[in-house]
């Protein structure tokens, strides 16, 4: 067990003055002196007290893990349907002036038309070599959100309200045509020689709490059943069911490189990221931007958000088991540096902001660094620093982060620094 008592600063960064001011509101803790005692659950130890000592062993502690995972934080989720289609329903070889393929794949999980569906919106560089890999991730209003590119089709999903960008009764509409742009720098990505493709997260699941009643679940529900069971999927864990087959549909489309797949994600799209590489190893590289509790952020720290808070604003996100660990995190059965090590041995990067407390971001690099010595068993160099780094400096062994200047969100910085990983870990072979 690893034990933490009080955590610093960052390194050459105050807290006051210089930074941010340690402050409360609404009972949420951001001091770094009152976070509690804590012990981790070692990921190298099997649940009846034995040490991993070998990568077969790490194979069979990896099983108890992700079954853990499963009962207690995400939820099972069904295998897909026998029936389910992909349908290109647009395509054009000469998208934006001629520098990028586009397509447009609609996914039936049901094979009916009349039943849930996603849409892949997918861009691929008209030079370099076939098949192309690919970044994967999924976005929060729309494909058509990502790009200005008027040919991408407008969302007919729910959407939540917002009238100042166009969005009204929860109908999306032009006016929200490219506004989440400069999260998807789609052009700097296909000069990389990368594709990108992104799923619209409400496709699959509408991000509000109706009890499952909409989204994919109620395909899947036994006869008599209307809401999952206490370990069954939530919203995140049907969120990552969604990348799963948008794989699917890669592995049937010679234009894409289905064995060098990153996925990434960005806030509770970065839970997701992280939940999609750990129950899917078909995802070569797994990326979480801003993830925090639920995602990369240690839950025991209790900084920022907690697992109270989390399950209280946002109660379908997680299995119903999650709420017996409200105020009760040292019960857990695992912590999110677990999640992390699903991972290995495949590259993995983690991604703070300096102004995102609420994610915990020294929660973050703990979670990456513990992770670190499941890839260290494994033969792989984890992270290699043993202190979190200055702001805007990355470091990258076969773990990767960083801690960007600025806000909550994801930036062209973070992008760049994401594609240079995937460039040192062979991604784009």
């Amino acid at each position: 067990m690893n034990k933490y008592i009080i955590l610093l600063a960052f390194p050459g960064v105050l807290l006051i003055g210089g930074w941010e001011a340690v402050a409360q509101s609404d009972g949420i803790n951001y001091d770094e002196s009152r976070v509690p005692a804590y012990e981790l659950p070692d990921p190298l130890l099997f649940a009846n007290g034995t040490a991993v000592r070998s990568t077969g062993e790490w194979g069979k502690r990896r099983q108890e893990i992700l079954q853990l995972f499963r009962t207690y934080v995400y939820g099972i989720s069904p295998a897909p349907s026998p029936d389910m289609k992909f349908e290109v329903v647009e395509q054009s070889e000469n998208a934006l002036t001629g520098k990028a393929i586009r397509k447009q794949i609609r996914v039936y999980f049901t094979g009916h038309p009349s039943g849930p569906s996603m849409e892949i919106l997918l861009y691929l560089p008209t030079k370099g070599k076939r098949p192309t890999p690919v970044f994967i991730g999924l976005n929060f209003n729309g494909n058509h959100t990502i790009h200005t590119d008027p040919a991408i089709h407008i969302s007919d999903s729910w959407v939540r309200n917002n009238p100042k960008v166009g969005v009204v009764n929860h109908i999306a509409t032009e006016k929200t045509r490219g506004i989440a742009a400069s999260r998807w720098p789609v052009q700097r990505i296909l000069e990389r020689g990368y594709g990108v493709a992104t799923i619209y997260c409400g496709d699959i699941d509408p991000d509000f709490d109706d009890r499952f009643q909409n989204g994919v679940h109620p395909a899947f529900y036994k006869p008599g059943q209307t809401h999952p069971k206490a370990d069954e999927w939530g919203t995140i864990a049907a969120w990552a069911w969604g990348l799963r087959r948008a794989v699917d549909y890669f592995e049937t489309d010679d234009d894409v490189d289905h064995s060098h797949l990153a996925v990434l994600g960005h806030s509770r799209l970065g839970k997701t990221s992280l939940w999609a590489g750990a129950t899917d190893q078909r995802f070569a590289l797994v990326i979480s931007n801003d993830s925090g509790c639920g995602g990369a952020a240690l839950s025991r720290r209790r900084i920022g958000e907690t697992v109270r808070r989390i399950n209280t604003s946002f109660p379908h996100w997680f299995c119903d088991n999650f709420v017996q660990f409200n105020d009760n995190e040292d019960a857990l059965p695992v912590d999110q540096h677990m999640l992390i090590a699903l991972a290995a041995p495949r590259p993995i990067y983690v991604a703070s902001a300096t102004k995102d407390r609420w994610a915990d971001p020294r929660g973050e690099f703990l979670s990456a660094l513990e992770a670190s010595r499941v890839y260290d068993l494994l033969g792989y160099p984890g992270l290699p620093v043993d202190e979190m780094p200055a702001p805007d400096t990355p470091v990258m062994g076969q773990v990767g982060y960083h801690i960007r200047s600025g806000q909550h969100d994801i930036t062209e910085y973070d992008w760049n620094r994401y594609m240079d990983f995937a460039d040192k870990h062979g991604l784009r072979p």
